[in-house]
């Protein structure tokens, strides 16, 4: 019966398509891949003041007008760090740190440095009201979330702009979220800076 066309033509075709169908869910070629990240924070300058004219009201003869001061460039502004944490790992070993920071134009972006976890399918960063606790794993996605677009890189330092209408009150942990299987890679606590 193995020897029959009708047999084991089926049962080729039902294999490749569930290897198929495995490889897209799982793609197991990630595990081997990195993707390292290395942005700058971003620097925000103050903006530039003219500096004042130095000419009198009523000039007299063969008196010399006082040429304007040159603007200096203005000194980059401070970035303030509002909130900071650690990641733990989750489902897949997981380090680094995470802060939520506000420009001097008062952009917020979460900042995340010295990232290492395992790369993966469908990789987010979430920045969440779930608290962080080892071996939870599933539970970032029960409550509040916002999504602050795909992982950049498994490894190295990145920038995720959070939008200006998002309340940050409440949201006290930050997720490398796998959307494809609802599981955290690993997580922080986000803590108020001191």
């Amino acid at each position: 019966m193995i020897r029959r066309p009708i047999v084991w033509i089926p049962a080729v075709v039902i294999v490749v398509m569930v290897a198929t169908v495995g490889l897209y869910l799982f793609q197991p070629w990630k595990l081997f891949v990195d993707e390292t990240v290395d942005e700058a924070l971003p620097v925000v300058t103050a903006p530039v003041i003219p500096a004042a004219s130095a000419t009198p009201s009523s000039p007299a003869a063969g008196s010399a007008t006082a040429a304007p001061e040159p603007s200096e460039s203005p000194a980059p502004a401070e970035p303030v760090i509002l909130a900071e944490g650690s990641f733990i790992s989750h489902e897949h070993g997981t380090s680094g740190e995470a802060y939520i920071v506000e420009l001097a134009d008062g952009q917020r972006i979460l900042r995340i440095e010295n990232l290492d976890t395992d790369n993966g399918p469908d990789l987010k960063v979430w920045l969440t009201d779930a608290p962080v606790a080892e071996g939870e794993w599933y539970v970032f996605d029960d409550g509040r979330y916002v999504d602050l677009g795909g992982l950049k890189g498994n490894k190295g330092n990145a920038n995720y702009p959070i939008p200006a209408d998002v309340d940050i009150t409440g949201l006290t942990s930050v997720s490398i979220w796998c959307d494809r299987f609802s599981v955290s890679f690993g997580a922080a606590e986000l803590v108020p800076a001191v």
